[in-house]
């Protein structure tokens, strides 16, 4: 029987402290803080609504975080 997949570490991490950061220095801070996958999109973006662990989601207009959340 294949073995269950361990799912990535979901760092202890405050989102909104990045809202109002660029779109690149929120991407480095995540990345130094732990997080597997970083995802920036514009606003209106479709996105799948599944969680995934590990991954942290910017939304971004003008080079800015206008928002962000976990999963």
């Amino acid at each position: 029987m294949a073995s269950i997949p361990t799912p990535p570490v979901q760092p202890d991490d405050v989102p909104e402290s990045y809202v109002g950061l660029g779109a690149e220095a929120a991407e480095r801070r995540a990345r130094s803080r732990g997080w597997a996958t970083v995802r920036a999109v514009p606003p209106g973006t479709f996105l799948t609504m599944e969680f995934r662990g590990g991954r942290i989601n910017f939304q971004v207009e003008d080079s800015t975080v206008t928002r962000c959340w976990v999963g």
